[in-house]
């Protein structure tokens, strides 16, 4: 699932077209009607944890970015190419079955498309399991389907722009919406991100690797930095939080997002990431690694890496060890 970095890098890739206006559409999407795209001018686009907004507004409404901004934008955009390959967007550990959109998707019901009358809707955009977004150029398959067959993937969404370009989003959800739904003080990639708050969120009595993965508190991390983090500052995924130091939270909140920084900075550069726990069967110390699937009682169950050497268990209030599922 692409988490923080790969979304933030699929936003600098939207980045140079914006202030554009679509000439031609595509894709297979039925969330939401492709064609009414047409002839909108792409306003804004904004990143907010593992979820891209786009502002559409009519070609006629409200002027694009002034020549310096696209300039600026050009620059921050300077080494943020699409892959070569689509496995290099994603660290994924195998799964069964089809991403949620191929599986749940249901027609569009209604036009909720902006129209120059209505200048603020935003298109929501989730790319789930398998999603990413290329820039001037299409997704190639590189082995065959379970049925033998070559076949290139479908976009889910294609836009054409006016200066020749193009943005291709693949196995994503997208649906129109008022406003994009962010909050800067949760996002671990922000300037704006609340240590503070991510801190208390942290000291509760549950588990830390449930924790981390809440998005109120730390919106983009996801399972791979929750589990590479974990081991690198030696705690055990199920220690519950209140029984850390607050130096150990405070240095596991620096390797978030140290971590997430620096995955970000080698997505820009083309370089893939290099897992020291997750999916491995060793630790780099060579110690055997465990692996379970963990998450609140009635909440989503992630698949989780740790060392028991280097992550020992923390006896709980009462006295038990952190019990695991192998």
């Amino acid at each position: 699932m692409p988490e923080g970095p790969s979304v933030k890098k699929f936003q600098l890739l939207t980045s140079p077209f914006v202030g554009q206006v679509v000439t031609k559409v595509g894709g297979s999407s039925r969330k939401i009607n492709v064609n009414e795209l047409k002839a909108l001018r792409l306003q804004d686009s904004r990143v907010h944890g593992k979820n891209l907004f786009l502002a559409f507004v009519a070609a006629g409404g409200l002027l694009g970015p002034t020549v310096e901004e696209l300039a600026l934008q050009g620059e921050a955009c300077s080494g943020a190419s699409s892959p070569a390959q689509e496995g290099q967007e994603q660290v994924c550990a195998p799964q069964i079955g089809l991403p949620e959109e191929e599986l749940q998707e249901v027609p569009h019901s209604r036009s909720d498309a902006p129209d120059a009358g209505d200048p603020g809707n935003w298109l929501r955009v989730h790319f789930g399991l398998f999603g990413s977004i290329r820039a001037n150029e299409f997704s190639r398959a590189n082995k065959a389907n379970k049925r033998g067959d070559w076949k290139d993937p479908v976009p889910r969404l294609v836009l054409h722009f006016e200066s020749g370009g193009f943005l291709v989003f693949y196995n994503c959800r997208m649906h129109w919406c008022s406003s994009p739904m962010a909050d800067p003080a949760s996002d671990i990639l922000s300037v704006e991100f609340h240590r503070g708050r991510a801190l208390d969120a942290l000291r509760r009595p549950d588990p830390v690797c449930y924790t981390l993965l809440d998005q109120r508190y730390f919106s983009g991390l996801g399972n791979i930095i929750k589990n590479e983090i974990l081991y690198l500052a030696k705690i055990h995924p199920l220690t519950q939080g209140s029984l850390l130091a607050l130096s150990d939270l405070e240095r596991l909140l620096d390797y978030a997002i140290q971590f997430s920084s620096d995955w970000l900075q080698s997505k820009l550069r083309g370089k893939g990431l290099h897992p020291q726990i997750y999916q491995k069967e060793q630790c780099p110390l060579g110690h055997t690694v465990m692996k379970g699937t963990l998450g609140p009682l009635h909440g989503l169950k992630r698949l989780t890496w740790w060392c028991p050497q280097c992550q020992p268990a923390v006896p709980s209030g009462s006295g038990d060890p952190s019990s695991v599922t192998k």
